[in-house]
Order: structure tokens, then sequence, then C-alpha cells
């Protein structure tokens, strides 16, 4: 066993499970299912099962189910355990707690009544895609699953098209394919996307290419299992020679060479000194 049992202070611990491989599991989040006074989970059978693979014992406690159905009723219990001097254990399904997960309300509402909340980081599947894609990882947005209807699906990809960062979405494996070909139409064929299926399972699977050429790929297979899509963002245009050239010219008559080089360059994107370069020799001419 690799497990230590101890007190632990009244409060909320949000511990993220495996989404696959059940070794997944730090030592920590061991420690504090091992110790808590109170657990409770979204699916009380999968941390009954990841217990026993870890040989935790219940010892005469009970899982409280808490889920998006009985969350209402549910959170009060809960928060009046903590407001005794229990510690609360949560675990999601699978993952990380709160990240496409119904526990938000009970940590905002565990805030707001002054009871400590701290968390047993571990595994999540937005992470784990983000780190096999090979999609910049600098910037990223987690969207979530898309909505089902059209009309907020095309305004929700509409939002997201400009944006220059790396895109991950959870998406239904039936789903699969009529959202890469929404977002083909939305935000450009050749716009780079990687599907993730069965992330650490026994099927890992990762599929990469265009928005487009994965479309087609896909359009007469069936997926199965947890998918995360990702789409990486559409590369800047390079600016046209005579808009540098007039963006410079506007600056020179209010800036120095150096200010003008500097506030163009950052505007375009472009290397400074290049631009400073440019703005010399466009004051040369004068």
């Amino acid at each position: 066993m690799n497990f230590e049992i101890k007190q632990l202070p009244a409060g909320l611990y949000f511990v993220a499970t495996p989404i696959g491989n059940a070794r997944d599991i730090t030592l920590r989040a061991l420690d504090i299912l091992a110790s808590a006074d109170v657990l409770a989970a979204e699916d009380t059978r999968s941390l009954r099962h990841l217990m026993e693979i870890h040989g935790i014992p219940l010892a005469g406690r009970h899982i409280i189910a808490y889920h998006d159905h009985n969350g209402a009723s549910a959170r009060p219990r809960l928060l009046g355990l903590m407001a005794q001097g229990k510690s609360l254990a949560y675990a999601s399904e699978a993952g990380t707690p709160l990240v496409a997960d119904p526990g938000f309300v009970l940590g905002r509402d565990a805030i707001a009544a002054d009871i400590p909340v701290t968390s047993a980081p571990g595994p999540s599947a937005v992470i784990a895609a983000l780190s096999i894609s090979g999609l910049p990882t600098d910037r990223f947005l987690f969207a979530g699953f898309p909505p089902s209807t059209a009309g907020a699906r095309r305004r929700m990809f509409d939002e997201l098209s400009p944006l220059r960062a790396t895109l991950a979405f959870y998406e239904s494996p039936k789903r699969v394919n009529r959202t890469l070909t929404e977002l083909a139409d939305t935000f450009g064929p050749d716009r780079p996307a990687v599907i993730c299926r069965e992330l650490t399972k026994r099927f890992e699977e990762v599929r990469r290419g265009t928005l487009a050429s994965l479309a087609d790929d896909l359009a007469d297979v069936t997926l199965k299992g947890e998918v995360v899509m990702l789409v990486g963002y559409a590369e800047a245009a390079a600016p046209q020679e005579e808009d540098v050239e007039a963006a410079l010219d506007a600056a020179l008559k209010s800036s120095s060479v150096k200010d003008a080089a500097a506030e163009v360059a950052a505007k375009y994107g472009l290397k400074k000194r290049d631009v400073y370069q440019l703005a010399l020799a466009r004051t040369a001419k004068d």
C-alpha cells in the first residue's frame, strides 16, 4: 500500500483522478482519499473502484454522490459537514475536478462560506492532449463541449475563429466528423488539428492533419471512447510592404526613427532591427 492515513484539517479537497490508467493517481491523492472524513464523487462507482485498486479501505465511510442532477440537494449537506469541521475529498469521474465537471458550484460556495479549499492536482485530458499534440502550448483556450444546436455552435465557432491560441474541445465521438466539417467551414480547411482518443488507455490514438483532411479521413469512421479535439491558430498573413512603408511615414511625422520603428514593428509583428533599417532608408530619401 502506497498511502498514508493522517489527520486532515477541515476543508474541501479537490482530488484529480486518472483519465484511464489507474497508476496515474498521485501519492498525495491516495493519502487524501485514505484520510478524508467524508468522500464525495461525481460517480461513486468509479471512485470506489479506484480505491479498491489501490487498496484504500472505506473504513466505514460512505461515498456521497455529487453530480449535475443532484447538486442543489447534495450541496447543503456537504457544506454543512465541512462547517462542522469535517475534511471532504471530492473526486471527479476522471481527470481534474471543475474541468468539465459539476464541482464548480461546490467550490464557489465553500469559498463563500470561508471553508478552506485546496487541490491535489493530477491527470487532465485536455493537458495530456496538448502535451502530445505538437501544437503551440504557449497560449491555449479550453472551450469545453460545443453546443448541440446548430445556431449556438455557429456562434461559438465564429467567436473562436480569430483567436491566436490553440483551441481545445471535448466532443462526443458521434459528433467528431460534424464538428471537424463545421470548423473547416468556419476556420478554413487548412488549420492544423489533432484528434486525441482514449488517452492513457489501451487503445490510445492520436490523429494529426488539417481540419479538412481529418474530416475526410473520419467521414466513414465511427469513433469510440473519450475524445479531445485540438485546433491550432491561423498564422498571421505577412504585411504588404507598401502598408509598412505607409505606417512608417505616418509614425515618423511625430516620432523619432527609433520610436517609429518600434511602433510599426509591434503593429505588424516584425523585427525591430529590420523596420529600423527601413525607417533610416526612408528618412535618408527626404
